[in-house]
């Protein structure tokens, strides 16, 4: 399968690691020099005492006789397919895998002579420690500030004679001083701490294999076959001996598993594969970068899906997947992350918005329930900052919706409670329009109802409420000040982006059928579309394009294209919209060209049918350096943020797959940004109305095309060789 990886000598650190993940834990898994396999284990769910997402632990396989090369033989396979490693030299064979279904990591051995395993929780985190200064933007949001940034050790359970128990117990929590520092205490009566005695860690067991010392688990005799499982499991309970209960009762049959956990857990990644696919050849040498490129687009989306099936969304900063990067000047362990356990909805979003065309919809389920969960805190803010309903998300937050505390400010004195210290993202409300747009997006691909009732329209409501009652009227029009242009413009009037935002959420929510919304959200959206100013625009060289905002001072802050948003996230222009030409000359015009990390210019050129300048991107983005120190190069970073770098591939995938199908209105446009006289292509992806396009180009000729639905096919619009100018 392309993506596939096959290494033919054992690695060093987990540098050399391969993923492994089933969308709730995942594994970094590696072989050293002696033959051991070692795996780091995380958990979508484990969130120390200070909000930062850390590894459950590390995890040993010790072969006896060692698992080497045996004449000359040694493998190391990463199978996409089926979401396995493979460790051989022939003669013993280890498989690792996530199961899909389950929070476990099974390691299957196979030997054609008997072997003794032996299975151990490494001795990582055996005492408590200081965080010193230099790693503390691993904790980011609590630097400066009055909470000691101390980690706790692993705890280990001896009480089991057939099993090794480990586990990490939060004693203390920042949930209520970030909320008591940010003037919502009244919070706490209604909700309940989500950090404090939470409690994560994993069971080791197996059949015919007993607890030597208390962090390694043994076979009792050598044995051609063995099977263990590494059950995992997060809770907030009373005391560690209840959580130590549960996981018992969750692990109890994991020393016996059965065939069909396995072919359960093919079906699965099978039927992943299944939903959409990008095949690039080269129709001439190019060093390769059509392989790479395939790869690329495999490996992301196989890396989204091994971190999104959990209770919370993707960490944009290095996913489940952190390690020991060595990384100038960051060398720290694997459970460090630059911008710490936070979350930044401008880096967050963009994985979500490339699961769309994939079809794996089922990947944003967390992202929409962590925003759901967080609009009580929100609409509490709202009132007590701003004495006024609605509701905002801020821009950086805890999963439970809370600023940073460094981002919000230490230092209150003289300070307004609703005065966030941090100005790069002090007014910077325009998460919650784009998480509206999101879920309109998703639900016209999906027409989920649910969806729909539960999710989209009460935070739509709420976003809205906030923009139509937080501003002031001039000449009848909303007057969107003081705000910013994302982080890049601090001192803004009618920022394009939030003036785009509008325009695109107010629209497209009423164009839903009028039976799914209530008549006072249609009356109260139509007077606020009334109410909505114009785009910002100037001109330059004679030629209309837009402005990052209406007025906005001299000198940047950031190197965001604000202006862009108009194309994307909110796709007011484009191909097949009005004023192509006005869209493109704020491309060429924009003020930071440039690509890499979470930078859009290849999305951007994509939407917009500039093929040449899409392809270019694209090719840069997936081929070129950025691997920090990972062996495995579907790691990219660390960029902006941290390896593997998600918005880095994100971006590149939502290009690509923009290069080859648009859906615009009820047109489907097929290569608006396709070079065809350089790559032939095979694809699968989907666009809106449930619409499946699968297609293949060959010689610049398309050899074959299947719509589904069938009477869809009509909406296709082949671009290959069209004035696409023609289009707006």
């Amino acid at each position: 399968m392309i993506g596939d990886v096959t290494w033919s000598t054992p690695g060093q650190t987990s540098a050399d690691s391969l993923p492994l993940g089933n969308g709730n834990i995942a594994a970094n898994a590696w072989t050293e020099p002696g033959g051991d396999i070692v795996a780091y284990l995380a958990k979508n769910d484990a969130w120390d005492s200070l909000g930062r997402l850390i590894k459950l632990g590390r995890i040993r396989v010790r072969i006896t006789p060692p698992l080497v090369a045996k004449n000359g033989r040694f493998e190391q396979r990463l199978s996409l397919g089926d979401a396995s490693m493979l460790v051989s030299n022939g003669e013993t064979s280890v498989k690792l895998w996530i199961d899909a279904h389950a929070p476990r990591l099974v390691v299957d051995v196979t030997s054609t002579t008997a072997v003794s395993v032996a299975v151990s929780v490494d001795d990582w985190r055996s005492e408590p420690r200081i965080i010193p200064p230099k790693e503390a933007h691993g904790a980011c949001g609590l630097e400066g500030g009055t909470v000691p940034l101390a980690t706790a050790p692993d705890q280990i359970d001896t009480s089991d004679p057939v099993a090794v128990i480990w586990y990490q117990r939060n004693e203390s929590s920042i949930w209520g001083m970030t909320l008591d520092q940010q003037g919502l205490a009244a919070f706490k009566s209604t909700a309940s701490d989500p950090l404090f005695h939470r409690t994560f860690g994993g069971r080791i067991s197996g059949a015919g294999m007993v607890r030597g010392d208390g962090r390694t688990l043994v076979s009792t005799s050598p044995q051609k076959t063995q099977t263990l499982a590494v059950a995992v499991h997060t809770a907030q309970t009373e005391s560690a001996d209840e959580w130590i209960a549960q996981i018992r009762a969750q692990s109890v049959a994991s020393h016996a598993l059965p065939a069909e956990l396995w072919r359960d857990h093919e079906l699965w990644w099978s039927e992943f594969w299944s939903r959409s696919y990008i095949r690039l050849e080269s129709l001439a040498p190019d060093w390769g970068n059509a392989r790479k490129i395939s790869e690329q687009s495999a490996w992301q989306r196989y890396l989204v899906a091994c971190c999104s099936r959990g209770l919370y969304p993707l960490k944009f900063n290095g996913g489940l997947f952190t390690a020991d990067w060595g990384v100038k000047d960051e060398g720290f362990d694997a459970d460090y992350r630059r911008w710490g356990g936070g979350y930044w909805w401008q880096n967050t979003r963009l994985p979500y918005w490339a699961t769309l065309a994939s079809g794996d919809h089922d990947l944003l389920r967390p992202l929409f329930r962590m925003y759901r969960d967080m609009l009580p805190l929100a609409e509490q803010r709202t009132r007590a900052w701003f004495n006024h309903g609605g509701a905002f998300f801020s821009e950086t937050f805890y999963f439970w919706g809370t600023y940073l505390p460094s981002n919000y400010g230490w230092d209150r004195v003289g300070k307004k409670t609703s005065e966030v210290e941090n100005r790069y993202i002090g007014r910077l409300y325009l998460g919650g329009l784009e998480l509206v747009a999101l879920m309109l997006e998703t639900h016209a691909h999906t027409q989920d109802a649910a969806l729909l009732e539960h999710e989209l329209l009460p935070i739509a409501r709420a976003v809205l409420e906030f923009y139509a009652t937080h501003y002031p009227e001039r000449d009848g029009q909303l007057r969107i000040a003081p705000a910013q242009a994302l982080e890049t413009w601090w001192e803004a009037e009618n920022p394009l982006p939030d003036v785009a935002g509008l325009h695109d959420v107010v629209g497209r929510l009423l164009a839903l059928p009028r039976d799914r919304i209530a008549a006072n959200d249609v009356a109260a959206w139509s007077r606020l579309l009334a109410r909505l100013p114009m785009l910002p625009t100037t001109t330059s060289d004679g030629k209309p394009h837009f402005s990052p905002a209406e007025k906005h001072e001299a000198a940047p802050s950031n190197m965001e294209n604000a202006e862009l948003y108009a194309v994307f996230p909110f796709k007011l222009y484009g191909l097949g919209r009005p004023d192509l030409e006005t869209a493109r000359w704020t491309f060429a015009k924009r003020m930071f060209p440039d690509t890499g990390g979470w930078r859009q210019d290849a999305l951007h050129a994509a939407l917009l049918g500039l093929t040449e300048t899409a392809a270019f991107y694209v090719t840069k983005n997936y081929t070129e350096g950025g691997y920090a120190n990972a062996r495995f190069k579907g790691f990219w970073g660390p960029n902006y943020d941290w390896v593997p770098d998600f918005d880095h591939g994100s971006v590149t995938q939502l290009a690509l797959q923009a290069m080859l199908v648009q859906s615009v209105g009820d047109k489907i446009y097929l290569f608006p940004a396709w070079p065809a006289e350089r790559w032939n292509v095979s694809f699968k992806l989907h666009v809106v109305g449930g619409t499946v396009v699968e297609a293949e180009l060959k010689q610049g000729e398309l050899t074959r095309l299947s719509v589904t639905p069938a009477e869809r096919a009509g909406d296709v619009v082949n671009l290959l060789g069209k004035n696409k100018a023609r289009l707006g």
